[in-house]
């Protein structure tokens, strides 16, 4: 490996209504007054003007229409035309490759119907594994059993939508917990060729939250968790350490390759507290590699031809012969 990829992207947070109740969040909204739907007036407003950016990052709660303000979202979107979520974002999506970028969506759980839905707006879509344990920061969260987040990464890999998927460390699993859950994710790869990177991703605590007092995983788990993943995970799949939550300089030597979507000109919306750094700090953060611009989908699916004719004419645009973003920006 002789360089270090990230992408640059601008966060867009469709809604935070969400059916789940996880002990660590403070995206999803508890109130009527804390509730919301982007516009898309104000969706267009954001990304005018947003620089270099490649990718359009759509993140909303899970189910919000199994939601407790479900009332709330389902309203709101029938003022906008809309009665779903994935009907929605898929317009969000297709007004975001108009001005120039590539969606990845990251909205919870998704049957096949609704993966197939997005698939021909999307460059690529997420989902985090997080545990393949039942634990009781899930305790009110339907959409985290592993089962279903496996089930989806499945249905992800018979549509060939490349993926991305990740494990959160810290939040109450049991020793050994990240190694079945890389095993997990290796397994699924093995069957579709599909995943393209594994976050490995730190939990912290956010004040006001059922875990708000909880310690946060210290720096040698993350390096044992990074560890493993090298170990365990093909060597196709990026390893991904989010800058603006750890230092990732000791994480890439253990085998870290991706820095994942820095979004200058929006906050983290999961993450808040933790601005992202710059391009120019992450330079020389990762010295001495070199760092390198990806696109949402990364340079093998780019030539395999996993991707619709929707977004070709971008990719074609910003793409050079390796895959990467070119380098002249063009």
């Amino acid at each position: 490996m002789r360089y270090i990829t990230f992408s640059k992207n601008i966060f867009i947070p469709v809604t935070n209504v969400c059916r789940n109740a996880c002990d660590y969040c403070v995206f999803k909204a508890r109130s009527l007054e804390e509730a919301y739907v982007i516009e898309k007036r104000e969706f267009l407003e954001g990304i005018t003007n947003c620089g270099a950016v490649t990718e359009a990052l759509f993140t909303a709660g899970e189910k919000p229409e199994l939601a407790h303000l479900a009332h709330f979202f389902t309203d709101r979107l029938a003022s906008l035309g809309c009665s779903t979520l994935i009907e929605y974002t898929k317009e969000l999506c297709k007004l975001a490759i108009k001005q120039g970028l590539l969606p990845h969506c990251n909205l919870g759980v998704l049957n096949r119907a609704e993966l197939k839905e997005l698939r021909p707006v999307n460059a690529s879509i997420g989902l985090m594994l997080e545990t393949t344990s039942e634990l009781e920061a899930h305790k009110n969260s339907p959409g985290k059993d592993p089962n279903l987040r496996l089930a989806m990464m499945e249905e992800a890999g018979r549509l060939k939508i490349p993926f991305t998927t990740g494990i959160l460390v810290g939040i109450g699993e049991e020793k050994g917990d990240h190694i079945r859950a890389l095993e997990a994710i290796k397994s699924v790869h093995g069957q579709y060729g599909h995943i393209q990177e594994v976050i490995i991703q730190p939990f912290l605590p956010k004040p006001f939250t059922p875990m708000g007092d909880k310690t946060p995983p210290s720096f040698e788990e993350l390096k044992d968790v990074v560890r493993a993943a090298k170990d365990i995970l093909p060597n196709e799949i990026a390893i991904q350490v989010p800058p603006n939550l750890t230092s990732p300089t000791e994480l890439i030597e253990l085998g870290a390759s991706d820095l994942g979507g820095i979004a200058e000109k929006t906050i983290d919306y999961i993450n808040p507290e933790s601005p992202w750094p710059r391009e120019d700090e992450l330079r020389r953060r990762v010295a001495p590699f070199e760092l390198r611009e990806r696109l949402p989908i990364y340079p093998r699916y780019i030539k395999k031809g996993w991707y619709s004719e929707e977004i070709r004419p971008l990719i074609e645009r910003y793409a050079d012969e390796e895959g990467l973003r070119k380098r002249d920006g063009f």
